[in-house]
């Protein structure tokens, strides 16, 4: 039995057990997206008012330095938020974690009923926004850029797919699924604008060639 088929085995029995001793609560109906991002003219506009500069050094970078996966409300942490907000029917037990519903994965098409198959894309990575400035924050600021539900900075998406784009720009990568390369200059755009962050002129470059697609 492959792994992933046995992960959604036991997310099956596990949901059928809690909705027998009623443990589950059903997730209203879901937007199924981050919030939207900037349209391509404005994306293009920001993108003009960000500092060029070259990207900086890694050294001093350690993800504890943007403390993640707040608590929200209840039980419930930022990642658990997510995964209801980006789901279809999201089931959730008593400790807030998802037990079924169906997630679509953006950036490669996938579809996905098990929570597990699943990560929390920062759209513009920790390690990223570090090289960007972030290593002159407070840990509060970190943190709160690492938790922002406000704006189109975290997405469910699929886990091989988010640990292959890494820590890497638009210079060097971009969604496998070209339908959605627009979107994700956009929301990129809209990100780094708003925290105040810098770009390298590669990494411009590429924005500027998606965004004039768009």
């Amino acid at each position: 039995m492959s792994g992933v088929y046995a992960r959604r085995i036991g997310v099956t029995l596990a949901a059928a057990v809690l909705t027998a001793t009623g443990l589950l609560a059903t997730a209203p109906a879901a937007q199924a997206a981050p919030p939207t991002p900037i349209s391509a003219d404005t994306a293009r506009t920001y993108l003009g008012q960000l500092t060029v500069k070259p990207e900086g050094s890694s050294s001093g970078y350690s993800r504890d330095l943007f403390p993640h996966w707040s608590t929200v409300s209840g039980a419930c942490n930022t990642r658990e938020t997510v995964l209801k907000r980006d789901g279809v029917n999201v089931v959730q037990d008593s400790s807030c974690a998802a037990v079924s519903g169906s997630w679509y994965s953006e950036y490669d098409g996938a579809t996905w009923t098990a929570a597990s198959d699943l990560d929390i894309d920062h759209v513009v990575a920790l390690a990223e926004a570090w090289r960007s400035g972030a290593n002159s924050w407070t840990t509060s600021k970190r943190q709160q850029f690492a938790n922002d539900l406000t704006r189109p900075q975290l997405i469910a998406v699929t886990d091989n797919v988010n640990q292959a784009k890494s820590d890497l720009d638009p210079a060097e990568w971009l969604p496998p699924r070209t339908a959605y390369r627009c979107t994700y200059a956009r929301m990129w755009v809209h990100v780094k604008h708003s925290w105040g962050l810098s770009v390298d002129s590669a990494e411009k470059s590429a924005l500027q060639s998606v965004l004039n697609a768009c």
